[in-house]
């Protein structure tokens, strides 16, 4: 969409000035008469934009440093916070633009603040809030401007902000117990690796000397454990080196798709945790498909958005596979039985239906 500057006259016959985001002229005019604005003229806006990243752009190289480093993320309860607010909003009848100028002012995240002054900017030049949620991914992403556009094109964006604020509620507590659940299996590792390290370090090698004095033979498992005490003390800096190429090894495996595939299907194996992840990745499907099909989003695109949520690239897939296999005239009881990612009742509850 390109942009245009426009005059144009209001019901009173008074002149007004700004600027509207439209595909051409024509879209422009027609935007400004649904304004009940008569246009005078309409001239394509002159592109200032990029000047003023390459001087933030130049700001960064001079300083050296990216300020946006230090500046902390938008938080989950940031967007509860928002999402509840927006609702309370909308209800009242509050025209949107105020609410978002509002809301920009009163929120604590310096990101969210920067980001809710572009989402005005651009309800201001004439763009609609889901497309303006958009440009800013990190922030909003495809589920929640889904949501929004459903609620703007049904005329009920209030509860559009009520089902989103509820899901990130869930959502959030959902990580919540993830975190206090996995935080005892974490510690034991921890505490194991310490103890692997000091013994190896401090207390094997005091036995050692020992059994050097008594001249006796010692078992297998005795000499390994020394040797392997004798590596740690003499050639830590392969050791280190080692770890240090492996995870580097590891973390460029993981950046391909295989790699992530692999490790997301592994995490779900994993003991102690793998059935608590498995379990709180089923309940986010299920919640968000849930949300997508009431707020009216046909089932194939909602499985899309829902493959993005659920953040795990082995279930996703397996998610996308239902959405294909759906497009090919399968039901979804059947799709869902054959992904392996429901257990039988679900799907069989689904066929009764």
């Amino acid at each position: 969409m390109a942009n245009f500057s426009y005059s144009a006259r209001d019901a009173s016959g008074a002149l007004v000035k700004g600027s509207i985001d439209a595909a051409n002229q024509n879209a422009a005019a027609q935007a400004l008469l649904g304004r009940k604005l008569i246009p005078v003229k309409i001239t394509a806006a002159k592109k200032a934009a990029p000047k003023a990243t390459k001087t933030k752009e130049s700001d960064k190289k001079k300083t050296g440093l990216n300020i946006e480093l230090f500046v902390p993320d938008v938080s989950l309860a940031d967007l509860v916070i928002f999402s509840r607010q927006m609702n309370s909003l909308m209800k009242a009848g509050i025209p949107i633009l105020r609410a978002v100028n509002g809301l920009g002012e009163t929120t604590n995240s310096v990101k969210m603040k920067a980001a809710l002054e572009d989402v005005a900017d651009q309800l201001e030049r004439g763009r609609n809030l889901s497309s303006a949620l958009h440009n800013h991914p990190k922030i909003f992403d495809q589920l929640f401007c889904s949501i929004v556009h459903v609620g703007e094109n049904t005329g009920q964006l209030d509860m559009a902000f009520l089902q989103l604020a509820i899901y990130l509620e869930r959502e959030q507590e959902t990580r919540k117990q993830i975190k206090s659940a996995t935080r005892y299996p974490m510690f034991v590792l921890i505490a194991i690796v310490a103890a692997l390290v000091i013994m190896n370090i401090f207390v094997i090698p005091t036995f050692k000397g020992m059994f050097e004095k008594l001249g006796a033979d010692l078992p297998p498992m005795t000499q390994f454990l020394l040797a392997m005490s004798d590596f740690f003390i003499t050639k830590w800096q392969l050791l280190v080196g080692a770890i240090i190429g492996g995870l580097f090894t590891l973390k460029r495996y993981l950046n391909t798709k295989d790699g992530r595939t692999r490790w997301d299907r592994y995490k779900l194996r994993m003991p102690a945790v793998g059935d608590i992840l498995e379990r709180s990745l089923l309940a986010r499907f299920c919640r968000s498909f849930s949300m997508m099909l009431k707020a009216g989003v046909p089932l194939t695109h909602a499985l899309n958005l829902t493959a993005d949520a659920v953040d795990n690239a082995y279930v996703s897939e397996r998610i996308v596979g239902m959405r294909q296999n759906i497009e090919r005239g399968e039901s979804l009881a059947r799709v869902a039985g054959t992904s392996g990612l429901f257990t039988p009742p679900c799907h069989a509850d689904d066929q009764r239906r």
